[in-house]
């Protein structure tokens, strides 16, 4: 080889070495696209509620697998920094109606403990007029001391808070760190 052929390759080589092969870069994009899928996944672990909860209209919910008394279950929301369900807007009680419907007998955060039928959900709130379509036929009706207000297939029922139930947590949803 001539010196001046010899010379060509030793400016061209670092030249050389710098372009990719077709398999390396497949490797490149293989590793990028991966690194795209592993970002979208750290992304999807930022969740508004937590894992076993529901989220709806800004708020999350917890729907109990066990059964306990309405102060247990009372406890049990404030344990997880939520507090048994406050129901806001006809289309909360939907929700929450239906999917209670699914697990059984279900306590929700309204009682009459401090006044007879006088309803006070367990924010301080006192039930509203609106919400009054929403009790079975003669409920509330307090037989047998009956405080604590229960979702049933069809409807709301009082009953007595030492009885066991599932029940509802709420609590707000947080927001992910934006992008």
């Amino acid at each position: 080889m001539s010196d001046s052929k010899e010379m060509g390759k030793r400016q061209l080589g670092p030249l050389v070495y710098k372009i990719p092969s077709s398999q390396e870069e497949n490797n490149q994009m293989n590793v990028y696209q991966e690194l795209t899928q592993l970002k979208a996944g750290v992304d999807r672990l930022c969740r508004s509620c937590p894992w076993d909860w529901m989220h709806f209209q800004g708020s999350c919910y917890f729907f109990s697998v066990a059964q306990k008394s309405w102060n247990d279950s009372a406890t049990a929301c404030h344990n997880v920094g939520a507090q048994l369900v406050v129901i806001k807007s006809d289309e909360e009680q939907n929700f929450l109606q239906q999917t209670s419907k699914k697990r059984g007998y279900t306590w929700m955060g309204l009682i009459d403990m401090s006044k007879e039928s006088t309803w006070y959900w367990v924010d301080g709130s006192p039930l509203t007029l609106s919400f009054m379509k929403y009790w079975n036929k003669g409920e509330p009706n307090n037989l047998g001391e009956e405080d604590c207000a229960e979702f049933r297939d069809d409807g709301w029922n009082d009953t007595k808070c030492t009885n066991k139930k599932f029940w509802i947590c709420k609590k707000l949803s947080t927001s992910c760190p934006s992008k």
